[in-house]
């Protein structure tokens, strides 16, 4: 079954981790392609250089809480200046080893993230995405 969700985007500044939610992804067929950022701040550049360009925009991004510089909080801060068109496209999945309760209830209420997942990726957690109502639009596709 070919993968109806087109491009997703992991943000974790650790590369081992990357490397297992790429394989997990390609696996099971998740989705067809995989940009990796390894920072918050490369995650914001690469939305605001294809914000015009939505076939470049990814539907699901996988973001860290716990990164270097421009953390989870701070992208899904500037991740809210972006216009409508990419805030509707990018869902965004929170995919963290924190298991800190204020991190998680501060980021699960901002109105662009669907999940909160503890790491590491699994094929369990991509199933439980895609049956999300968020995610309907992308699917139906």
């Amino acid at each position: 079954m070919e993968a109806p969700i087109e491009l997703v985007m992991l943000v974790d500044d650790n590369d081992t981790d990357n490397f297992i939610s790429r394989r997990i992804i390609e696996i099971t067929r998740f989705a067809k392609n995989v940009e990796v950022k390894n920072s918050g701040k490369s995650a914001l550049e690469y939305l605001e250089r294809e914000q015009g360009n939505p076939a470049r925009l990814p539907d699901i991004i996988f973001l860290d809480i716990n990164m270097p510089i421009v953390d989870g909080f701070v992208f899904l801060f500037e991740f809210e200046m972006f216009p409508d068109e990419v805030k509707n496209k990018c869902k965004v999945v929170i995919l963290s080893s924190s298991d800190n309760k204020r991190d998680i209830e501060k980021i699960v209420d901002n109105e662009h993230v669907i999940k909160f997942i503890t790491k590491p990726l699994s094929e369990q957690a991509l199933s439980d995405i895609k049956k999300l109502p968020q995610m309907a639009h992308v699917l139906s596709r």
